[in-house]
């Protein structure tokens, strides 16, 4: 568990660091952005990555590790928004995002533990493409949820799910790195 904790530590950090650069750049423009919106920017991430993995040839020159970054960034934009709802205008600075960044990467990261805790570390013997695929299934179940208001009968929400694709992104990164 301790390499996991490393390991998982050191994605985060390189995720938040991409994060925090285009901040410099664009500001938090993703503000203005609505959860469906923001699921869909996941969504085309995760349907790259699997035509990535099934295509023969590629014709951009950006691997899955990059789309597995966007997932996990978009994911924690959209438990922000679900924290603080939509806005008209840019209303956070840079520190606060970030300081929103960390706030949620470390509930992804509390969740990781407790579930490694009891599932062992089973993620470790699948494959990269099955974590795609349960990435693609978790948006598939975001995007009802969606189309029900936000309302569930007997399943976790929009938060756990978004929780979950971070979970998946960090460790579908750390099997690649390990190839």
């Amino acid at each position: 568990m301790e390499k996991t904790v490393e390991q998982y530590q050191s994605v985060i950090e390189e995720c938040r660091s991409l994060f925090e650069k285009k901040l410099m750049d664009y500001g938090a423009a993703w503000r203005i952005l609505r959860l469906p919106s923001v699921t869909d920017q996941i969504y085309i991430k995760a349907a790259r990555i699997r035509t990535i993995q099934e295509a023969v040839e590629q014709k951009v020159d950006e691997g899955q590790e990059s789309e597995f970054i966007g997932i996990l960034n978009y994911s924690i934009i959209a438990l922000i928004q679900l924290e603080f709802g939509v806005v008209e205008t840019i209303d956070f600075s840079v520190e606060k995002s970030m300081q929103e960044f960390d706030n949620q990467s470390n509930k992804a990261f509390e969740l990781m533990q407790n579930k490694n805790h009891d599932y062992g570390e089973i993620w470790r013997d699948m494959r990269v493409s099955s974590i795609t695929d349960l990435i693609l299934q978790k948006l598939l179940r975001i995007k009802q949820i969606e189309d029900n208001k936000g309302k569930t009968i007997a399943s976790e929400g929009l938060d756990a799910n978004y929780l979950d694709m971070i979970n998946y992104a960090v460790f579908a990164l750390i099997l690649l790195k390990e190839k």
